[in-house]
């Protein structure tokens, strides 16, 4: 994964089940650019949070940040319906992943300046304060004068370190859907058009995640998630997540024997694919062994 610029959020209030919703929404989101990472107190050593994310219907949470303003003019989006947003942007309940991502680039580039891109208009204002990456590189691109990386050597970084995803559709449209939504979370890609390519690949690479038509032309997308899963490796660590058309429960039951980890139903809802992304991130793979390992 290439070096982004990172943006520290404070999360202020939310209930339990929204908060762990977000720690997965921020998993994703760290990847992006620019990026996006929940603030912890605890864990940053220097620098204050750029952005806040409120519930604006908890009136506690409210206070807080109303605390926090005063000290300076904070750049925030608020979550809540019938309340004071204090001129900031609004979103809806239940939260929407595209849509939050969306607001918080917008809040970013109205703040700093800068396009979504990362480049400054013109007459903009300076950056917001410093933050540190997970990488440990500022959002000022400390380093950044340093030679990037060749394009295939940064795949197989991304290789290295479960970054890869495999997309199986004899479909071109619902490939270049899957493209153009995984691109700006920086997974190295690798497509299949049918079941026999995509036994191949599966066999040959590593991958963090498999989307599995089930309709395709020689073997089906079952027997190949059937294969796919026969790798003792592949069971630990690729997640097979099945895409169709068809949603009846003889077809989710057919693929839960298959071994399939996920079901999606065509049209893709966009929210629901960012969910399951962030699902099997190897990050959140480790937080989710982690919590049921506890007593």
């Amino acid at each position: 994964m290439t070096l982004n610029e990172q943006y520290l959020v404070d999360v202020i209030g939310f209930n339990p089940v929204e908060r762990s919703m977000l720690a997965s929404i921020f998993a994703l989101a760290a990847r992006r650019d620019p990026g996006f990472v929940q603030y912890d107190p605890a864990a940053t050593v220097t620098g204050a949070a750029d952005i806040y994310l409120v519930d604006a219907e908890n009136a506690e949470a409210m206070n807080e940040f109303r605390t926090l303003s005063k000290r300076a003019n904070l750049p925030a989006v608020m979550v809540g319906a019938g309340v004071d947003s204090m001129g900031f942007p609004l979103l809806p309940r239940p939260l929407q992943w595209a849509r939050l991502l969306q607001a918080l680039e917008e809040t970013v580039s109205a703040a700093t300046g800068k396009s979504a891109g990362g480049k400054d208009d013109e007459g903009g204002t300076l950056p917001l304060g410093r933050t540190l990456s997970a990488s440990g590189a500022g959002r000022s691109g400390a380093g950044g004068s340093a030679t990037p990386a060749p394009l295939d050597a940064a795949a197989a970084k991304k290789r290295a370190l479960g970054d890869t995803v495999l997309v199986v559709d004899d479909n071109a449209s619902v490939r270049m859907f899957m493209k153009a939504k995984l691109a700006p979370f920086n997974f190295e890609v690798d497509f299949a058009e049918t079941g026999e390519e995509a036994v191949g690949l599966t066999g040959t690479r590593e991958y963090t995640c498999v989307f599995l038509d089930v309709v395709l032309p020689g073997i089906d997308g079952y027997q190949v998630c059937k294969l796919i899963k026969a790798n003792k490796q592949a069971i630990k660590k690729t997640a097979v997540v099945m895409l169709t058309s068809r949603s009846s429960p003889f077809d989710k039951l057919r693929g839960s024997l298959a071994g399939c980890d996920e079901y999606l139903t065509k049209p893709l809802d966009e929210d629901r694919l960012l969910e399951v992304i962030a699902q099997f991130l190897p990050s959140s793979r480790k937080r989710d062994k982690s919590r049921s390992s506890k007593p």
